[in-house]
C-alpha cells in the first residue's frame, strides 16, 4: 500500500506551495529535497495579484506582504525621465493586491514555516533518482540511498533541470536562448535620480544600448536592485559557477555604458554589493505534449513543465497557479469522483493557454528593451508591431471558480 498520498520532489517554492495547497484539500503529502537544507539562493521575485490571491488562500500572504516591497506600477522611461509606457503589476482597488517584490529566501522561509507548523513532512537530503514502477494506483520511486518509496502520486516540482521530467521525456533538455540576466544590488541611499523618486520598477531605455532595469526592494526600500541582459554562450554547471565567481567581470559589464542610461545607472553600478551579484541564464522548455505519465501517477509542474524567461516577471507566479489548480482538481477527483484523466487534460490545457499568453507578453517586453537597430522586422523590413499591454486577463481570474465551473460541467 502507498505510504504517501503524494510525494513531492523539490522543496523550492513550487513544492512547498503544493504541499500547503494539498493539505488544505485534506490530501497528505511529503516533500523530498536533495539538498541538506532549504534552498538559499539570492535574488528577489516579483509577485503579482494572480499569485498573491493564491498565497492569501493558503494563509501566508500577510506574512509575505510585510517581507517585501509593495508597489502597483512598472514604467518604461527614456534616459531623460520622459515616460514611454506604464503598465500595471498590481493594485488593491482593481485587483485586490499590490504587487510585491520579495527575496526568494524570505518567501521560502514564510512558506516553509507554514508547512512545518501544519506538520507536513519535509525530508531533506533525500534525492530522487528514478521511477522503479508505475501501475494503475501507485508509483514506486527510488532515492539515492537505494531506498524504495511507494506513493499514490509523484509530483516533480524540481525546477527547469528536473530529474522527474526525465522519466516522462528521457531526451528532453532545456534550451538555452543565448541570454543571461546580470543583476546586482546597491544601497538605495547611494542611488541618485534627478527625475523623481524611484518608488517602482523602472526600465530605462537607451535607443543605442537597450534597457537598464532598476527596482526598489526590501520592505523599507533600503536596497536598489538593477541589471542588464547579456548575450553569452551556454555553459555547463561548472562553467556558470565560474562565470558567477568572476565578480569583477560582472561589475565591469554592469558599469559598461552606464552613462548611456543616465544618473541612476551610474550611481547604482558604482555602489554594487559584490556578494549580491547574480547571473540568471535564460532557459526555456519547448512545449510538452503532456505534463503527466501515461498512467497519470507521475506529474510535473512549474519550471519542470514550462520554464518561462523572466522578462514579464511571471515565472513563480505561473508555478503557483499550476500547483493551486492541480490541488483543487486532485481533490475533486478524490472527493467528487471526477475523472482524473479528464481533470489533467483540463488542467494542462487551461494552464498552457495562459503560459502561451505569458510568452507573448515576454516577447512584447523584450521587443521594447532591444536597442533600436536590433529590433526585429518582418519580411517587408517593417518593424514588428508593438502591442499595447492589457493585463486584466492575467490578474483577475478566480481560479477556484474556474475549477468549480469545470467540475460541474464534468459531473453532468
Amino acid at each position: 500500500m502507498p505510504t504517501d498520498e503524494v510525494a513531492i520532489i523539490g522543496a523550492g517554492l513550487s513544492g512547498l506551495c503544493l504541499a500547503l495547497a494539498l493539505h488544505q484539500q485534506g490530501i497528505k503529502a511529503t516533500i523530498y529535497e536533495s539538498r541538506s537544507s532549504p534552498l538559499n539562493i539570492g535574488g528577489a521575485v516579483m509577485l503579482s495579484p494572480n499569485a498573491l490571491k493564491i498565497l492569501d488562500a493558503l494563509d501566508v500572504y500577510k506574512d509575505v506582504r510585510v517581507r517585501g516591497y509593495n508597489f502597483d506600477l512598472l514604467e518604461m522611461v527614456k534616459v531623460t525621465g520622459e515616460l514611454l509606457e506604464r503598465y500595471e503589476f498590481g493594485g488593491v482597488e482593481k485587483y485586490g493586491y499590490q504587487a510585491n517584490r520579495c527575496y526568494r529566501t524570505e518567501l521560502i522561509d514564510v512558506i516553509l514555516s507554514k508547512v512545518k507548523s501544519l506538520g507536513i513532512p519535509v525530508e531533506f537530503g533525500q534525492k530522487y533518482t528514478r521511477v522503479v514502477e508505475e501501475i494503475d494506483d501507485q508509483v514506486v520511486w527510488e532515492s539515492s540511498d537505494g531506498a524504495h518509496h511507494t506513493t499514490s502520486f509523484l509530483v516533480g516540482a524540481d525546477g527547469i533541470h528536473s530529474s522527474v521530467r526525465k522519466y516522462l521525456y528521457p531526451d528532453n533538455e532545456p534550451k538555452f536562448i543565448g541570454m543571461a540576466g546580470i543583476t546586482a544590488v546597491a544601497p538605495a541611499s547611494k542611488v541618485t535620480y534627478s527625475h523623481g523618486k524611484i518608488d517602482k520598477p523602472l526600465t530605462i531605455m537607451s535607443e543605442d544600448k537597450g534597457a537598464f532595469v532598476i527596482a526598489p526592494q526590501r520592505a523599507d526600500a533600503s536596497e536598489m536592485f538593477f541589471g542588464k541582459q547579456k548575450r553569452v554562450d551556454e555553459k555547463d554547471r561548472a562553467g556558470w559557477d565560474k562565470f558567477l565567481a568572476d565578480k569583477q567581470e560582472l561589475i565591469n559589464f554592469l558599469q559598461e555604458d552606464a552613462e548611456a542610461f543616465g544618473e541612476a545607472a551610474v550611481s547604482a553600478s558604482s555602489n554594487i554589493i559584490p556578494e549580491k551579484l547574480n547571473v540568471w541564464p535564460f532557459y526555456v522548455i519547448p512545449p510538452l505534449e503532456r505534463w503527466a505519465s501515461a498512467n497519470r501517477r507521475v506529474v510535473i509542474l512549474g519550471d519542470a513543465a514550462h520554464a518561462i524567461p523572466p522578462s514579464a516577471g511571471q515565472g513563480i507566479n505561473q508555478a503557483f497557479e499550476d500547483v493551486y489548480i492541480f490541488s483543487l482538481l486532485l481533490a475533486a477527483s478524490k472527493i467528487r469522483g471526477v475523472n482524473f484523466a479528464d481533470a489533467l487534460t483540463f488542467w494542462q490545457t487551461y494552464r498552457q493557454n495562459r503560459i502561451n499568453k505569458i510568452l507573448e507578453l515576454n516577447k512584447q517586453i523584450d521587443l521594447r528593451r532591444m536597442p533600436k537597430d536590433k529590433r526585429p522586422v518582418d519580411l517587408h523590413g517593417v518593424a514588428v508591431e508593438q502591442k499595447e499591454f492589457d493585463l486584466q486577463w492575467l490578474y483577475e481570474p478566480d481560479f477556484k471558480a474556474e475549477v468549480e465551473n469545470w467540475v460541474k460541467s464534468a459531473e453532468v
